[in-house]
């Protein structure tokens, strides 16, 4: 794709995707699921989700894409280890998928559209490809909905830094407040609009979120992209990373974030 990653895969990076699975990401979709289905998942990742996928269809065949060929590897292998059969994963552009008309069940795209600069768009070939009684699933995160406690001037740091960054890439940080707009705008007519979190609180999530934004605030492609556009600088960076672990630390730590999710029928 033409659209910058934000995010990078950094190991910190994958360590949050390798995390995500149907109960704490997907689960607005599983009561469709079924054996028998054919599946596209745009934005497979590292393929902790498409595997489980492919698990509750199978007979059915599912595929896996992903702009990113190191992750497709990842992705491949994991499904190997788990000997799943009725999948594969391919190389492939969210706006030009390499699939025909009508080709799917279901389409499952996670944290895909804030990312683009053209989400109708990619929308629209999501709904290009699923047959005519199937369903495109999508969720996206509203960072800018992200809340947390006790206060802290490095998260608020955070926060700002990030969107900034994510914005000046051409995305959209706030994709999850626009993502019912964003498929009626692309033609879908029968949308079903519900919303999830997800919460860090025990001892055990802080200490694994924090951690990996804390790492994430200083070698992954968020930093790169901050201190290229200017947004912040190294010390800026720094003190980001040290609120993480900080929050991360505090027995009364508490962080939500909020996700939209659509499933959308032509």
């Amino acid at each position: 794709m033409s659209d910058p990653y934000a995010h990078g895969h950094h190991e910190s990076v994958l360590r949050s995707h390798e995390w995500r699975t149907i109960a704490n990401s997907a689960a607005h979709l599983e009561p469709l699921l079924r054996p028998g289905l054919s599946v596209l998942d745009v934005g497979a990742g590292p393929g902790t989700i498409t595997v489980e996928l492919a698990e509750r269809v199978a007979p059915g065949e599912v595929v896996g894409v992903d702009a990113s060929a190191e992750v497709v590897a990842k992705a491949a292998a994991l499904a190997a280890a788990r000997g799943v059969t009725n999948l594969s994963f391919r190389v492939g552009d969210a706006y030009r998928l390499d699939a025909p008309e009508n080709a799917f069940d279901v389409v499952h795209v996670h944290q895909v559209l804030h990312h683009l600069s053209r989400p109708i768009d990619a929308l629209r070939e999501f709904r290009r490809v699923v047959r005519p009684d199937g369903v495109v699933s999508v969720r996206e995160v509203d960072y800018e909905g992200t809340f947390w406690y006790p206060h802290s001037a490095g998260l608020d740091e955070w926060l700002d830094v990030y969107c900034r960054m994510h914005r000046g890439l051409g995305g959209e940080p706030a994709s999850g407040r626009r993502l019912k707009a964003w498929a009626r705008a692309a033609g879908f007519a029968d949308i079903t609009a519900t919303a999830s979190q997800w919460l860090f609180t025990t001892p055990e999530d802080r200490a694994w979120w924090g951690g990996m934004w804390a790492d994430r605030a200083l070698q992954s492609a968020f930093a790169e992209h901050a201190l290229t556009q200017g947004v912040t600088d190294q010390d800026g960076l720094q003190r980001i990373s040290d609120a993480w672990r900080e929050w991360a630390a505090d027995e009364d730590g508490w962080l939500v974030m909020p996700h939209a999710e659509v499933l959308a029928r032509s």
